[in-house]
């Protein structure tokens, strides 16, 4: 396992190397399945293959310590295909927590204003000492690196309320690499997991100017 490092490729062929129960905590944003395009034609690698994508929760359970979370993002139009295979890999959903936003990103049968993240449990984990709010307000990241970059602040509670520092914190679908850079911020060491390799390239720069910034901080 090569800690505090964004790993480029599969993330079922990548975990399948892993040990099992050496995971401390799971925050992740995996393609919500729903064939997304931004407004600037930007799309996501797997977000119309469910098979690329689903049957990685039963690897995150596998490599997930007992009595341990993960707390996975999901876009409601495929809550169904989800919670199913949450259920296979043998998951309890113990919370789910709701970020409202200040502005519609799309509009159907109502606009969209919220995004929307589901707390899973592998085994009875503990009640955090301070849990947070299941209703949180969005911080907008710009999505300029990529098409639905999180912002740290959104990231960095769920760290610190589901884990301890110096906690192993995964995510099988880095993307930019933001909850490696909040678990890094956080005192937690991080593995981020990545298919495509200009996201990879750019979570390592991310994290790179963190380590400079961490360092220059122990410094002073």
């Amino acid at each position: 396992m090569n800690i505090n490092q964004i790993i480029e490729g599969d993330s079922n062929a990548v975990l399948a190397g892993f040990p099992c129960g050496t995971v401390d905590l799971v925050v992740t944003d995996p393609p919500y399945l729903v064939g997304y395009r931004g407004r600037d034609g930007r799309t996501l690698a797997n977000d119309d293959r469910p098979a690329a994508v689903l049957p990685v929760y039963k690897e995150i359970y596998r490599v997930l310590r007992t009595d341990a979370y993960c707390v996975t993002f999901c876009g409601w139009t495929a809550i169904g295909k989800f919670a199913r295979a949450w259920d296979d890999a043998g998951f309890r959903t113990p919370g789910r927590i709701v970020w409202t936003k200040g502005y519609a990103s799309n509009a159907g049968y109502a606009e969209y204003r919220h995004e929307a993240a589901y707390v899973l449990g592998k085994g009875r984990p503990p009640v955090p000492a301070s849990p947070p709010s299941d209703v949180r307000s969005w911080e907008y990241s710009g999505n300029r690196a990529h098409p639905t970059e999180k912002a740290v602040s959104v990231i960095t509670p769920m760290i610190r309320a589901y884990s301890r520092p110096g906690d192993l914190v995964l995510d099988p679908f880095a993307g930019s690499g933001t909850t490696a850079v909040a678990a890094a911020l956080s005192g937690r060491r991080y593995i981020g997991i990545e298919l495509e390799r200009r996201y990879c390239e750019h979570a390592r720069r991310r994290l790179a100017g963190v380590r400079r910034f961490l360092d220059e901080a122990e410094a002073a």
